[in-house]
C-alpha cells in the first residue's frame, strides 16, 4: 500500500512579499494623514515631476522618504519644520517593503525652534567666519613655486572605492602632491575623530574628508558638534568632498574648501596646477616679448644718445686738447724760468754747506782722535786690573789648597787617634773577660781535683769555657 504524500502551499519570494504588502492595509495607507517634521532635500533632480526627499522627526534622526510634487517643492525651504498632508505609499525593494509619504498639500510651515545645539552650530560658524577660510589655491601656488610638494591626508571609509574617482580627477597632477590615505568608519563620529587626532600633529598641509555618497541618515555624522569642534581646530587646510550636491553639512560649512564629489576634489587640485602652469607659460611669453620690446627701444635710444654724446665729447676733446697744448707751453716756460732760479739757489746753498761741513768735519775728527786715546788708556787700565785680579786669585787659590791639605792631614791624624783609642778600650774589655775566664778555669780545675766532683757540672763548665774562649778569640 502506497503512503499518502503530505500536501502544502508553496510560495515564491515575490509572492511572500506581495502577501505582506497586501496585509499592510491600515488607515494610514488608505486615507490621507498629516505628518510633521523637519524637511530635508534629497537628490537635486526631479523624476517624472517628483522630488524624493526626507522628513525627519523633531526629537531624533528618524526619517521617512517623501515624494514631493515639483510645484509644491518650490515652496519648501530646506531644514525647516512643516506639517504636510498626504498618504503612505508602499514599495517593494529587494526583500524589504519601503514606506514613502506622498505629499498632497503643505498645511503649515512652523517656525523652527532654536535649540542649544543650533546655538552651538551658530557659534562654530561664527568662529570660522572670524578665523577666515585659508585659500587652498594660493597655498598650493606658493608651495609649487617654491618647488615643494603639498602634503595631503585623505580620510576615506573602510572598503571605500571612491579613491579611484579622486585619482581620475587628479590625473597626471598626482606627481606634484604627497598624498597619504587613512581609513575609518566614516559613519561614526568617534572613528573619524580618532583618525583626525592621529594626523592633526603630523605636519600635513591639507586634511580632507572624502566620501562617495550614501543614504541621507548616515550624513548626520558630519553634523556632530564634537567632531565639528575638532575639525575647526585643525592646523591644516580642511577639505570636504562628501558626495552630496544638495545637502550641506556642518563640516561643509566649516571647511576651508568644499567639493561635492571626490572626482570634483581631484579635478579641483588638477585645475589649480593647470591654471598655474598656463599662467607661468603665458606670463613667461608675455614677459619675453615685453622685455624684447623694451630692450630694443632702450637700445635704439641709448645708441642715439651715445652718438650725440660721443660727437659732443669729440668736440670738447678737440677744444680741451688745444687749450691743454697752450697751457703746457706756458707752464714749460714758467717751469724753465723757475728751474733756473732754483739751480742758482742750489749752487749757492751747496757752497755754504761745503764750507760749514768742512769745519764740522775737522772738529769731529779732532774729537774722535781724543776719544780714541781715552779708549786706549781705558783698555790698558783694564788689562792691568785683570792681570792683578788673576794674580790675586791664584794666590788665594794656592792658600785655599794649603788650608785644605792641612785640614785633611789633621782629620787623618784625628781619625787614627780615635781608632787607637777605640782599639785600646776594646782590648781592655777583652783582657778583663779573659781574666775572668782564667779564674773560672782555675776554679773548675780545683773542683775537678776534688774527690766528690760533679762530673756533669764539670762538663758544662768546660763547654762554657770553650764557648767563651772561642768568642774571645773570634773578637780579637
Amino acid at each position: 500500500m502506497q503512503g499518502i504524500e503530505p500536501t502544502y502551499q508553496i510560495y515564491s519570494p515575490a509572492a511572500v512579499i506581495g502577501l505582506f504588502n497586501n496585509a499592510l492595509k491600515l488607515n494610514a495607507t488608505v486615507n490621507l494623514i498629516y505628518l510633521k517634521g523637519r524637511y530635508s532635500y534629497g537628490g537635486g533632480k526631479a523624476y517624472v515631476n517628483y522630488y524624493y526627499d526626507f522628513l525627519y522627526s523633531e526629537s531624533d534622526s528618524t526619517s521617512i522618504g517623501v515624494k514631493m510634487p515639483g510645484l509644491l517643492r518650490s515652496k519648501i525651504v530646506n531644514n525647516e519644520l512643516y506639517t504636510l498632508r498626504g498618504f503612505i505609499e508602499k514599495r517593494i525593494k529587494n526583500s524589504s517593503i519601503e514606506l514613502v509619504f506622498v505629499v498632497d498639500e503643505i498645511i503649515a510651515q512652523e517656525e523652527k525652534a532654536v535649540s542649544e545645539e543650533d546655538l552651538k552650530r551658530y557659534d562654530l560658524i561664527q568662529r570660522k567666519l572670524e578665523q577666515g577660510s585659508r585659500d587652498l589655491e594660493t597655498f598650493i601656488r606658493n608651495k609649487i613655486l617654491q618647488s615643494e610638494k603639498v602634503r595631503i591626508a585623505n580620510v576615506f571609509g573602510h572598503n571605500a572605492i571612491v579613491q579611484k574617482d579622486f585619482y581620475e580627477g587628479l590625473d597626471v597632477s598626482s606627481k606634484d602632491f604627497d598624498i597619504d590615505e587613512y581609513t575609518c568608519n566614516i559613519t561614526s563620529a568617534t572613528s573619524v575623530s580618532d583618525v583626525l587626532s592621529r594626523i592633526s600633529d603630523t605636519g600635513y598641509d591639507v586634511i580632507a574628508l572624502v566620501r562617495g555618497g550614501g543614504d541621507k541618515q548616515s550624513f548626520e555624522v558630519f553634523n556632530s558638534l564634537s567632531l565639528a569642534e575638532q575639525f575647526i581646530a585643525l592646523p591644516s587646510i580642511t577639505i570636504t568632498a562628501l558626495g552630496h550636491t544638495a545637502d550641506e553639512t556642518l563640516l561643509d560649512k566649516l571647511a576651508d574648501k568644499r567639493y561635492h564629489l571626490p572626482h570634483d576634489y581631484g579635478a579641483g587640485l588638477h585645475s589649480i596646477l593647470n591654471k598655474l602652469t598656463e599662467e607661468k607659460s603665458n606670463s613667461r611669453a608675455l614677459l619675453i616679448e615685453e622685455v624684447r620690446k623694451d630692450v630694443s627701444k632702450q637700445f635704439v635710444e641709448q645708441v642715439t644718445t651715445l652718438t650725440g654724446q660721443l660727437k659732443k665729447k669729440n668736440e670738447e676733446f678737440a677744444e680741451a686738447q688745444k687749450t691743454f697744448k697752450e697751457q703746457v707751453e706756458l707752464q714749460t716756460k714758467t717751469f724753465n724760468a723757475q728751474l733756473k732760479v732754483r739751480n742758482e739757489e742750489v749752487e749757492k746753498l751747496k757752497k755754504e754747506i761745503s764750507d760749514t761741513y768742512g769745519k764740522q768735519v775737522q772738529t769731529l775728527t779732532e774729537q774722535l782722535a781724543k776719544r780714541n786715546e781715552d779708549v786706549q788708556k781705558l783698555q790698558e787700565n783694564a788689562a792691568k786690573q785683570i792681570q792683578e785680579l788673576n794674580t790675586h786669585f791664584t794666590a788665594q787659590q794656592k792658600q785655599r789648597q794649603e788650608e785644605m791639605e792641612a785640614g785633611r792631614k789633621e782629620i787623618a791624624a784625628l781619625y787614627e787617634k780615635n781608632m787607637q783609642s777605640a782599639i785600646n778600650e776594646k782590648t781592655a774589655a777583652l783582657q778583663a773577660g779573659l781574666d775572668m775566664v782564667q779564674q773560672e778555669n782555675k776554679r773548675l780545675l780545683k773542683q775537678v781535683q776534688e774527690p766528690k766532683a760533679d762530673y756533669i757540672r764539670l762538663i758544662i763548665a768546660a763547654v762554657i769555657a770553650l764557648v767563651i774562649g772561642f768568642i774571645l778569640a773570634k773578637t780579637i
